[in-house]
């Protein structure tokens, strides 16, 4: 047998939070916030926008690592932060991340319209998330209710090593039977994510406005002046030039046309992991 690249993309993976619901992405950040508040710990929301995108228990341990906070933790208990106050705080973090997720699940305006023109051009639609499986089980109900059903859910917990490995973007690769990696694309608003689906060998999407690097409301978003948008498309564009995205839009309301680009660079023999 002889290798063939796939000429069309068979499947869409997309992230959660910042990419189909919660704009800003501020489900999971305010929740860090108010976790380690609850030690007598502050933490900024900017401070923890920093690690974003990786499993919600490395991301503690991220934040227990950096110096400042490291510090603090200090200050406060006499001593630098280990493994068990990490799993402390991921268990104050837990129940209180499950019982707002439900705030923070509104879908994000195109949202919908944009995951009715993949499935129109024959794109399966799974999805990946940092957060675990009993933060998803609660999610992805709320998204049901108001329409958005994916065909697949791979949870951070659900693989044995998270973002940025290529784990939970391969299981959904799995699951939705895709004949090859190069026939799906990866669609995420933080680095670990986009690593995530370059690692998996698929095409990759970042979103410049929806998530974490920007951190806006919709409202606030809608606010901006042009000459402060494009001094933000500069801003986030180098955060995102290290995981080396195939393409940087700013929401998935403008992803239809990228997938019509992609099946066409496929229909030239281009592959992901080449470009």
């Amino acid at each position: 047998m002889r290798y063939q690249l796939p000429t069309r993309l068979q499947a869409a993976i997309l992230d959660w939070a910042g990419t189909v619901v919660d704009f800003g992405s501020f489900a999971p950040t305010k929740i860090f916030v108010e976790a380690f508040g609850s030690f007598g710990i502050e933490v900024s929301l900017e401070e923890v926008r920093g690690p974003m995108g990786i499993g919600k228990r490395d991301h503690i341990r991220t934040l227990c690592c950096q110096p400042p906070i490291a510090e603090r933790f200090h200050h406060r208990f006499g001593r630098l932060p280990n493994d068990n106050d990490v799993n402390e705080i991921y268990n104050r973090f837990m129940p209180l991340q499950v019982a707002k997720v439900a705030e923070y699940s509104t879908l994000i305006p195109g949202a919908l319209d944009t995951i009715a023109e993949l499935r129109k051009v024959g794109l399966k639609i799974g999805t990946t998330s940092g957060y675990p499986k009993e933060v998803m089980k609660k999610l992805t109900a709320e998204a049901a209710a108001i329409g958005y059903l994916p065909d697949h859910t791979v949870a951070t917990d659900e693989v044995p090593k998270g973002r940025p490995s290529p784990a939970q973007a391969l299981a959904n690769a799995i699951a939705l039977e895709v004949d090859d990696v190069a026939a799906c694309v990866k669609v995420d608003d933080t680095p670990p994510g986009i690593l995530e689906g370059r690692s998996a060998g698929m095409w990759t999407v970042a979103l410049r406005f929806s998530g974490n690097f920007l951190g806006l409301t919709w409202d606030d978003y809608r606010a901006l002046s042009s000459d402060q948008l494009n001094s933000e498309r500069q801003r986030i564009d180098k955060l995102f030039a290290p995981s080396n995205p195939h393409y940087i839009i700013d929401t998935i309301a403008e992803l239809p046309p990228i997938i019509v680009e992609i099946n066409a660079r496929l229909t030239r023999g281009e592959h992901p992991a080449k470009h």
